[in-house]
């Protein structure tokens, strides 16, 4: 596998013939959303073992494991203040804020912006690369606008909703996370499932935290269940990973999670034994999303000047697309890179155009729509204990803006839906380990495939379920398989061989029809291509209970990343 700077971090490695002898050099450290590491030199003697494969060129040399923290509390609240007509907007090292940095012609409050320009008012992007810095700097007054991920101002909003001066509103998407963030696990790992009981190690309360507990929820794992390690830094979770052959996996971010990665299975020379990825934001290409929020009191006060953001960026977003060279020299300056090292983190994310943002925030039936998003982040936050009641999505989200520019993008459309090819289920299953497998109970009525949700209510809520699944893991393929209740197995095995092998084709076929229901019904409602989703019928191949017959009743998804194809 090719090394995939993207931004999170650029990795430079010079080797001159000269008496200088070899600098290694690192850049940037973001990825999501993290503070940043810069100007860290490598000695001779480690440069040597690199090069000859004995050590893991991991960013982070050394680690430390820290206990697990609760968010701290927002140190205070006031009154915003607004002055020479300058909205504050702090930004972290990340690539997705390319379409403000354009629209800004910079970072610092200038004339020459699309913001000033068409809206009459000033930008000063700021650097706060600490989440908490820049809550509470929100929370003070000293910013108008919060970053974030989502899943960060989902857990971030029940303090902040305390003052509803500061209650965060978001009113435009900026991007989705694409390829930086990564799981890996050992090589006695082969699905999500086998996490059970094993120990991980990742940065807490962080994009990190979020990702892997979306996967373990969706395999049917409690948090309680898993041992958690924490770092610092998703950097040096990787570190700890590499020196802690006990530690089963661990959350971080590119270019650590290729370069820990096993040669064989696509990752750097001196790679730890039998590593691999489990996942990636590649696959999961719709969990992690970018956006900002407005305090509720400028938002209220300045709704002009909110719409003006809104559309500022949107026309950011052309400029970027057109001129990435001249967006990525922007970006270099303010960051501190170089220009290929900005343009390698354009990489790690999708930019949202306005057709994609009226996708997330208007479509009810997209899977991985603004509501349910945050919904699956406040799930997996309440569930873990890092928040108690969740602040409610519709406290949250201000639409009306993005409404009112209705038509004003006739040019953008959704540019980020995968396409699939018909694949061969057979050599798939051969060939790939799934990243999840999740079991969801369906109750048919006998000898029937048809999905009757007055016969099993709970149809209407497992749809939902699964299609919260494929939604988040929106490259990945999804394998639907349906099994049988096994309890009269042994009835017909009794009649005869003829009789057995009869009704085992009919149950095969049987099992296979539930699933394909299961497709068309998801396939229906959540408009994915058909080739996404695929069926199999495993008979009475694949019980669950040998004693509760009831429990193998049931629809199995499985997750196939995008390479399984």
């Amino acid at each position: 596998m090719e090394l995939k700077l993207g931004g999170k971090i650029a990795l430079l490695l010079v080797i001159g013939a000269l008496a200088l002898g070899a600098l290694y050099k690192f850049g940037v450290i973001k990825p999501g959303h993290m503070p940043i590491s810069a100007g860290k030199t490598i000695d001779k003697e480690t440069l040597d073992k690199i090069k000859a494969g004995t050590e893991t060129p991991t960013t982070a040399k050394n680690y430390s494991f820290v206990a697990k923290q609760a968010v701290s509390q927002v140190k205070g609240t006031s009154a915003y203040t607004f002055k020479d007509n300058t909205v504050v907007f702090p930004i972290n090292i990340w690539g997705g804020w390319a379409p403000i940095i354009a629209a800004n012609n910079g970072f610092g409050p200038n004339k020459d912006s699309v913001f000033f320009k068409k809206h009459g008012f000033l930008v000063d992007l700021k650097l706060i690369d600490d989440p908490v810095a820049a809550r509470d700097a929100f929370a003070s007054g000293q910013s108008h606008v919060l970053w974030g991920t989502l899943d960060m101002i989902a857990l971030f909003a029940p303090g902040l909703s305390r003052d509803s001066r500061t209650l965060p509103i978001v009113f435009q998407q900026i991007d989705w996370s694409y390829g930086g963030d990564g799981v890996v696990v050992r090589a006695h790992i082969n699905e999500a499932k086998d996490l059970r009981g094993k120990t991980i190690v990742l940065a807490q309360n962080s994009p990190s935290h979020y990702y892997i507990l979306s996967v373990l929820t969706d395999a049917g794992i409690q948090p309680s269940e898993v041992n958690f390690k924490f770092t610092a830094t998703a950097f040096e979770a990787a570190k700890a990973f590499v020196d802690n052959s006990d530690i089963d996996a661990c959350v971080s971010w590119s270019p650590d999670i290729y370069n820990i990665t096993d040669e064989k299975y696509g990752g750097k020379k001196g790679g730890v034994s039998g590593a691999r990825l489990l996942t990636t934001t590649r696959d999961a290409s719709q969990l992690i999303a970018d956006v900002y929020a407005v305090r509720a009191d400028f938002a209220r006060d300045h709704r002009d000047i909110v719409k003006g953001l809104v559309a500022g960026i949107l026309d950011g977003y052309d400029l970027a697309q057109k001129e990435p060279a001249k967006v990525a020299g922007l970006m270099a300056k303010g960051f501190g890179l170089s220009v290929d090292e900005a343009k390698g983190m354009m990489g790690d994310a999708h930019m949202t155009n306005f057709a994609e943002n009226k996708k997330f925030f208007f479509d009810k039936d997209n899977p991985a729509n603004f509501a349910r998003t945050w919904a699956a982040a406040s799930y997996v936050y309440k569930s873990y204990g890092a928040i108690g009641t969740p602040v409610r999505a519709d406290e949250i989200v201000d639409t009306s803006v993005l409404a009112e520019l209705e038509g004003k993008y006739p040019h953008h459309k959704d540019e980020y839906t995968p396409a699939f090819n018909k694949v061969n289920i057979s050599r798939m299953k051969l060939e790939s380990q799934p990243i999840l497998t999740k079991s969801v109970m369906i109750t048919f009525a006998p000898n029937s495939w048809a999905l009757d949700s007055k016969y099993d209510s709970n149809i209407p809520n497992v749809l939902e379920e699964v299609g919260r699944l494929a939604g988040k893991f929106a490259a990945a393929r999804i394998v639907i398989e349906g099994n049988v209740d096994t309890s009269r197995k042994v009835e017909f095995q009794r009649e005869g061989p003829r009789i057995f092998q009869e009704m085992s084709l009919a149950v095969q076929e049987l099992s296979e029809r539930r699933a394909e229901s299961v497709k068309q019904a998801i396939a229906a409602k959540y408009k994915f291509p058909q080739n996404k989703l695929a069926v199999i019928g495993n008979g009475w191949d694949n019980p669950m209970s040998l004693t509760d017959h009831s429990r193998n009743r049931r629809v199995e998804i499985k997750v196939y990343p995008p390479e399984a194809e």
